[in-house]
């Protein structure tokens, strides 16, 4: 590794996300693999699908050996300024009222699937009683 590492933003390093040019952010460090596309186990899509954010967990997650964990050091390009990485939202929790308002279009629905068949039977009741002969 370089005794000077570049620093380089989150912006610069996302647009980095093509089969010809695909750089990923591992551990705070960046990694220049387009030379390694071709040649990784799980495919360029695994690669590609770990653009544009902090693999970390992604590669991780997959359990990869010392060998493996090795060569990453011909691929290192530099370290990742963590400021720039933009924070995870929160998930939001569902509003009170949009959850009433669910549960009563749920009611609605239940009522149609209960009315509509008896009004379709009765309809066809009063067609076969002014239609029938005497």
């Amino acid at each position: 590794m370089a005794s000077d590492p570049k620093i380089h933003k989150f912006e610069d390093v996302a647009v980095h996300n093509k089969t010809k040019d695909c750089w990923l952010i591992i551990s705070g460090k960046v990694y220049d693999v387009t030379s390694f596309m071709d040649d990784h186990p799980g495919g360029d899509e695994v690669l590609l699908s770990s653009t544009g954010k902090d693999a970390t967990n992604d590669f991780e997650d997959v359990g990869h050996s010392d060998s493996a964990r090795d060569m990453m050091e011909k691929y290192y390009i530099g370290e990742i300024d963590t400021s720039t990485i933009p924070k995870k939202r929160a998930p939001v929790p569902p509003r009170l009222a949009a959850h009433n308002q669910d549960k009563s279009s749920e009611l609605f629905i239940k009522i149609l699937q209960f009315l509509v068949p008896l009004l379709i039977l009765g309809l066809a009741f009063a067609v076969r009683h002014y239609t029938k002969k005497d």
